[in-house]
């Protein structure tokens, strides 16, 4: 996988206030990069982010995003704002 195809994406954490910048695969699917973003945030929050079964991610407005899409579908580009609740 090269750099075009990644997106670097700021992940907003409400559970623990946090932001991290995190480089998703953009022909993956959501629910693929679900997993990969709650353990990157498990990670990278020293396990203050416990990465369980739940986990939703959403868009800046809010919207849920749809697991069954890849990130390039829902036209997640580079600096996009994304929310794990």
């Amino acid at each position: 996988m090269n750099d075009t195809e990644k997106v670097l994406v700021a992940i907003q954490v409400p559970a623990i206030n946090e932001v991290y910048d995190i480089f998703l695969p953009l022909y993956s699917q959501i629910y693929e990069v679900l997993e990969l973003i709650k353990r990157a945030v498990n990670l990278l929050s020293q396990g203050l982010y416990k990465a369980d079964e739940g986990g939703i991610l959403c868009d800046a407005a809010g919207e849920i995003l749809n697991i069954n899409m890849s990130v390039d579908e829902l036209e997640i580009h580079n600096g996009s704002k994304l929310m794990l609740i």
